[in-house]
């Protein structure tokens, strides 16, 4: 029986060691998820730049919408202010997503957007935080749907119902 189980816990770990990338990553802990890339940085509250595969690739935070921290002035050619709770939006992903993150991406039935970004559902690796789902929950997004990339809409629809009732972030401050 001992060598049963030792033989399926090594093929557990030979199956989470391969496939996706350089950046597996074998569970920790009971929450945790196999990593395929690692956030370089954070651009803003819903973009992120992550490495996959030895690539460095913009990632747009599926059905989620943070307000912009640079905003072009289409008048001036400049930039504008940034949007109420821009700001505190980036640093709360930075928060969440420090530079070396290990992560885990998820697409929905489109890959990419408009501007070539890889749109994704993205987990932190070591407690498996639904990253898009939290950042709705705290205040700091509203919902962004585009079909057909609908697979969590109705957890996001309910995490901002409950965060703009609580008045948690930007539904406290951006009225």
């Amino acid at each position: 029986m001992h060598s049963r189980v030792l033989c399926v816990v090594a093929s557990l770990l030979a199956a989470c060691a391969g496939g996706a990338g350089s950046h597996n990553t074998v569970p920790t802990s009971p929450d945790a998820v196999v990593a395929n890339g690692s956030v370089q940085r954070v651009v803003d509250g819903d973009t992120i730049i992550a490495a996959i595969d030895g690539q460095h690739e913009s990632v747009r935070l599926i059905g989620i919408d943070t307000p912009e921290t640079v905003k072009p002035d289409r008048v001036t050619g400049g930039t504008e202010a940034p949007e109420c709770f821009g700001s505190e939006a980036s640093s709360y992903t930075s928060a969440a997503l420090p530079e070396g993150t290990a992560i885990r991406i998820e697409r929905d039935v489109e890959a990419r957007d408009d501007y070539d970004r890889l749109l994704g559902y993205v987990y932190r690796a070591s407690d498996g935080l639904f990253v898009n789902l939290a950042i709705v929950r705290d205040g700091y997004a509203s919902v962004l749907t585009f079909p057909p990339n609908v697979t969590h809409a109705q957890q996001f629809v309910e995490a901002a119902r409950e965060a703009e009732a609580a008045g948690r972030g930007l539904w406290s401050a951006c009225r």
